[in-house]
């Protein structure tokens, strides 16, 4: 089945509804996951890809078959992102909780490169995996310049679970890119709070 294996679909989920079910706002980043198509290896019925997406952090994806369970997210063009937000609940979910995740980008399922490996560690609540990554021609070290992944898809793989756990739960997934400052252009103020950030794009 390659990196793919059976794919679970779904449209754009509806906008978050409670901010309790939200990641801490960070006023640079925007969400961006709404433009693209989601896409999973296996799913329980009724614990897919609307789940993940749907804004509450009481419901579910739930996994059905081998490890690595697979969460593939497209889109329709190359974008910039800065980091992926996801949220786990291991008090509920136990053995179902991840415990190390991949994540991997590319143009499809076949070019597909590894960016980052992260450990979790018994988590409850939003884990955030920064995909900042070196500038192609700036020096890589302590002080080089750091910019968001550019790529039209992005994997995020399931590589184990706690307690040894073969199926997985996540709660939400979201994705962030770059706000793009128009203002630093036009020599105008930056917006700060979400009032004015809401008109610092001409759409």
């Amino acid at each position: 089945r390659g990196w793919g294996g059976k794919r679970a679909m779904a449209s754009p989920p509806p906008p978050l509804a409670e901010e309790d079910d939200q990641p801490a706002p960070i006023h640079d980043l925007r969400e961006i996951g709404d433009q693209a198509v989601w896409s999973l290896s296996t799913a329980k019925p009724g614990n897919g890809v609307e789940q993940i997406r749907d804004g509450s952090t009481d419901t579910y994806w739930q996994s059905d078959g081998p490890q690595p369970h697979l969460v593939n997210i497209q889109f329709h063009s190359k974008v910039q992102i800065q980091e992926i937000a996801i949220f786990t609940d291991f008090k509920q979910d136990e053995s179902y909780t991840p415990s190390k995740i991949s994540v991997r980008a590319g143009t499809n399922f076949h070019d597909l490169v590894e960016i980052k490996v992260e450990e979790l560690h018994e988590p409850v609540g939003w884990t955030s995996v920064s995909l900042l990554q070196a500038a192609p021609d700036g020096a890589a070290g302590a002080g080089a310049d750091l910019e968001p992944l550019r790529a039209y898809f992005v994997q995020l793989a399931v590589l184990s679970n706690h307690q040894n756990g073969r199926d997985t739960h996540i709660r939400q997934i979201r994705v962030f890119a770059p706000r793009n400052q128009m203002g630093n252009d036009m020599s105008l103020p930056t917006f700060t709070t979400p009032a004015f950030q809401a008109y610092a794009c001409i759409r």
